[in-house]
């Protein structure tokens, strides 16, 4: 009698274990299920836009959106956001002299981001750096800063030769896009029409930091040195270009270069793709500029490309498998 009151506990305990994994199954396939649903199809306007504009902004998640949403209902999420475009005015007067201390701070919003920017007196030390194998691959950026006895340098511009079977989407940094001008040479560049505006990130002979959109023919014009295509401008003249929304680009790692009224620039970056720093919007970025004084500041190449080096090492987190990743051309500071 009592084996058989022990073989029926085992039978009902044996019962309640499988309910229990079987619901735990049903739990968690539900929610799988679900989550989407209710992100991209629920109440959660600014959740979906986060996501869908994080997703778009890479070539690798993009079927993350499309999965869920038709393309017009993707191209109405991003038309939320408002970036004016405004011309550069010729504001900054400085007096270059040579500095050659870096002021560096931690950059954070709780558990949002973080990130380091580094403040440049003397803007005559900042160049644009390239990679030695342009046209065919990528080097690091402590690479190139190492490679022109640089003593920091943040990646600039991007490139296209991303693939489905290329490196599983990483790139190597071989094909440049738009234009990469160092100490007045122009060493890569892809736009047919000399007069066509594009994104432009540049220095000028003077050491003025340019923005925006600008024309192969103006950069000649305004005497540029140093460029390299991309963008946007985040801050013009003292004002943030991003009048709504959060620049419509989600939540990345974020490259980015600025200039202050006394020609200080300034370059940040900001971790993101883990745990301890999501990533931020090129809303935050222009904030963290605007807070730091940039009259004008501009976003470069972010996501798995950020990297700062500073005084010998790598100082950011890369969110790279591999940590540092191939990139054709970097923001560099000579001593």
């Amino acid at each position: 009698m009592g084996s058989k009151n022990i073989s029926q506990r085992k039978r009902k305990k044996n019962y309640k274990l499988r309910n229990f994994i079987f619901y735990l199954v049903f739990i968690l396939v539900f929610t799988g299920v679900s989550a989407p649903l209710i992100i991209f199809h629920g109440p959660f306007t600014n959740v979906k836009k986060t996501i869908v504009d994080a997703a778009m902004t890479t070539l690798s998640h993009q079927w993350i959106a499309k999965l869920f949403l038709s393309d017009a209902e993707i191209q109405k999420i991003r038309d939320e956001d408002t970036v004016q475009v405004m011309q550069q005015g010729n504001n900054i007067k400085f007096s270059n002299s040579h500095d050659n201390s870096i002021e560096r701070y931690n950059i954070s919003s709780g558990i949002k981001f973080k990130g380091y920017l580094l403040i440049i007196k003397d803007p005559t030390r900042v160049k644009v750096g390239y990679s030695n194998k342009l046209g065919t691959q990528g080097e690091l950026t402590s690479q190139i800063a190492q490679d022109n006895g640089s003593i920091a340098a943040v990646n600039a511009g991007g490139f296209s030769d991303s693939s489905s079977t290329n490196t599983k989407w990483t790139g190597t940094g071989g094909k440049p896009t738009g234009i990469i001008m160092s100490n007045g040479n122009i060493k890569f560049n892809d736009i047919t029409d000399p007069d066509k505006k594009v994104d432009i990130t540049a220095i000028t002979s003077k050491a003025q930091l340019l923005v925006g959109l600008h024309s192969l023919n103006e950069l000649k014009t305004l005497g540029v040195t140093e460029a390299v295509s991309f963008g946007p401008a985040l801050v013009v003249d003292g004002q943030g270009m991003i009048k709504s929304g959060d620049g419509g680009q989600g939540i990345a790692p974020r490259t980015a270069i600025g200039q202050r009224a006394d020609g200080a620039i300034l370059l940040l970056v900001i971790d993101g793709r883990t745990t301890k720093s999501l990533g931020a919007s090129l809303k935050d970025v222009q904030n963290v500029m605007l807070e730091y004084g940039a009259s004008n500041a501009s976003n470069l190449d972010g996501g798995s490309s950020t990297t700062m080096y500073n005084n010998g090492s790598v100082i950011n987190n890369p969110c790279n498998a591999l940590g540092e990743r191939a990139v054709p051309s970097a923001i560099i500071v000579n001593p």
